[in-house]
């Protein structure tokens, strides 16, 4: 047990879940810092009195790891480990009254908007003077930038309106504020995010303004990479390929989850498209912005899929070539649309629908990162791991898609850096070269 002492409190964020969580918790430790408390962000040291732990609420497995993370910092509370625990973000805002009753070892819980009176709580004012500014907690060389908040379609799967309410865009002053302070502070790649990026602007301007911002963002000095994330399919903003195929500091990349084709599926999600319109619209972004890597986001088992369904999503990805896949199965959400439907297709069949999806995609990455064998390719690098430099193509987003490994005992190259990289060989995700300037 820890002898309780005057020592000045020390506070450690623990973020689980999505890059907007990041967002948040960046916040969170900036103002904080801005209060001269002495935080950190996930430390393995264990010297923090107190914690907050910035929860995930989305799919079963979130909501899992979520709860098991409060209740191991709950013992760590009844221990005499830490003076005192805080909860906040998704899971917290939709669980709060089941939290507060299950696990009352939490001094406080608090929903996705109430950082004021969470910092009010701790003892710190909110200051309002420090918009755009926060403590980055991933590589300093490349930051989220998250463009809103919230979000208005109404698929039938997705919790997130519950937990992060109605789509609220950011003003253009304020997210080039932020850009700004970012670069100012060696940031070279921009990851825009929001719950959806095409809905940007509607709510502040009448009409949506993705394309002027991706333009203005474009014009900061500094900014090296910008990278679109989560652009909702159905009513895409046309005029944003334009500008990305322009603008020579936009990536050739695009995040457009689909979550399925079949016009059974599409119709029972509420996506508001069709399997015509989505394959003419993956067609004209390949046609608009040549060359471009599309990573898409799908879901196996949601409610109602039937064999047919799901074989014509594989036909799909085949066809289209997917440069990055991923695929979640079917979390049923209670308050959703979907959650007042049977959970008709099993769990075991919901696994072996994604694994092969996963097939097809692998050797899809294969036959597409072979074709990169013999060209060179600008790379950020990221981190050394392993005897390795590791860095991502402007086709890369960190996390979540392909790297390129060069041997760190022939090669030097500065983390944080670009160099051009000659492909000398490829696997399934990932790529190998030698740094050539």
């Amino acid at each position: 047990m820890k002898t309780r002492t005057l020592k000045k409190d020390k506070v450690n964020i623990i973020t689980l879940g999505c890059s907007k969580n990041i967002v948040d918790s960046e916040v969170l430790y900036g103002q904080l810092k801005a209060n001269e408390f002495d935080v950190t962000h996930e430390s393995e040291n264990d010297d923090a009195n107190i914690v907050i732990i910035n929860t995930c609420g989305f799919i079963d497995n979130a909501k899992e790891e979520s709860i098991n993370t409060i209740i191991r910092w709950a013992e760590a509370k009844q221990a005499g480990e830490i003076d005192k625990l805080f909860v906040t973000g998704c899971l917290s805002q939709r669980y709060m009254p089941d939290l507060q009753k299950e696990i009352p070892e939490v001094d406080k819980y608090f929903g996705t908007t109430h950082l004021p009176q969470l910092l009010k709580t701790i003892g710190a004012d909110y200051k309002h003077e420090l918009i755009g500014e926060r403590v980055i907690t991933t590589p300093g060389h490349y930051a989220y930038l998250k463009i809103s908040e919230g979000c208005d379609r109404p698929c039938s799967f997705c919790a997130i309106p519950i937990m992060r309410g109605k789509h609220i865009s950011k003003s253009f002053e304020q997210i080039e504020t932020e850009v700004k302070h970012l670069v100012k502070h060696g940031t070279k790649e921009i990851l825009l995010i929001a719950q959806d990026s095409t809905f940007y602007g509607l709510d502040l301007y009448g009409e949506r303004k993705l394309a002027e911002l991706l333009r203005r963002i474009s014009d900061i000095d500094g900014v090296e990479w910008i990278r679109l994330h989560y652009a909702y399919p159905s009513q895409f903003p046309l005029d944003a390929l334009e500008v990305m195929a322009e603008r020579k500091n936009i990536c050739k990349y695009i995040d457009i989850p689909l979550q399925h084709v079949s016009d059974n599926m599409l119709k029972i999600m509420r996506r508001g498209i069709t399997r015509k319109r989505t394959e003419e619209l993956v067609q004209t972004i390949r046609e608009k912005v040549p060359g471009i890597a599309i990573r898409t986001t799908l879901i196996a088992g949601h409610p109602g899929e039937t064999q047919q369904d799901f074989e014509d999503l594989c036909d799909f990805v085949r066809i289209n070539r997917f440069d990055r896949l991923g695929i979640f199965t079917y979390s049923h959400e209670e308050g959703t649309h979907a959650g007042k439907l049977s959970d008709d297709v099993p769990q075991e069949v919901k696994e072996e629908r994604a694994a092969i999806i996963m097939e097809i995609q692998q050797e899809i990455s294969t036959e597409i990162n072979k074709l990169k064998v013999g060209k060179t390719l600008r790379v950020l690098f990221d981190r050394k791991e392993g005897g390795y430099y590791i860095g991502r193509t402007e086709f890369d987003s960190p996390e979540v898609d392909n790297e390129v490994l060069v041997d760190a005992k022939i090669n030097f190259v500065r983390i944080g850096d670009f160099a051009n990289v000659l492909i000398e060989s490829a696997e399934d995700f990932d790529l190998y070269g030698s740094v050539i300037s």
